[in-house]
């Protein structure tokens, strides 16, 4: 097993705590009987000589639903998916190109509710063999890597809030160079970050 599996298994085997979209923000009232659709989100690591680092994306700027931001390679369960694996691990090809036999699972977060009443289900993973990403121009405009290390701090996260819907809402936020991470992406890898950096 190499140090990034153990490292990433360490921080699953570890107590976490579920997150949503509206954890950050006091005060907020969610319906008892909401539905959310299941999707999933492929957080996929590679060793790199530049150490283990993160694939995302940034969305489409055309997209209906947040054109432009930064998020991992994922979407919604479909009904010929198996179980939230198999629907990371597809979506993860047809967005970036990356074949499902280069693959390692290692096991899934919390879900994490969203605004547009999805609960996610983040998946640990493992690239194994390196490739070349191929993107999907209809879904993605850019396919980049974050080294572990920048996420893995919690200092490298921030509190930030803007006005939605009439209130404010606040939302972590962890920049890296021209990239702004925020939101539920930024939100998922803060609760990775937490269990990676136990106290």
């Amino acid at each position: 097993m190499s140090d990034l599996s153990s490292r990433l298994q360490a921080a699953l085997a570890r107590p976490g705590r579920p997150s949503s979209d509206y954890d950050l923000n006091e005060g907020i009232s969610l319906p008892a009987g909401r539905v959310l659709r299941p999707a999933a989100v492929l957080v996929a690591f590679e060793d790199t000589p530049f150490g283990p680092q993160l694939y995302l994306t940034k969305r489409a700027s055309h997209l209906k639903h947040h054109p432009g931001q930064i998020a991992f390679p994922g979407g919604k369960v479909d009904a010929g998916d198996r179980d939230p694996v198999a629907a990371a691990l597809r979506e993860a090809r047809e967005e970036i190109g990356l074949p499902s036999e280069n693959v390692q699972i290692l096991g899934h977060l919390d879900p994490h509710e969203t605004v547009t009443s999805f609960s996610m289900v983040p998946v640990l993973a493992r690239i194994t063999t390196p490739f070349r990403p191929a993107l999907e121009p209809g879904e993605v405009d850019e396919v980049f890597t974050v080294p572990l290390h920048h996420i893995a701090n919690p200092a490298n996260f921030r509190l930030e809030g803007r006005r939605w819907r009439g209130t404010w809402r606040h939302y972590y936020a962890a920049p890296y160079g021209p990239y702004y991470i925020w939101g539920a992406t930024a939100r998922i890898l803060r609760s990775l970050a937490d269990r990676l950096t136990p106290s």
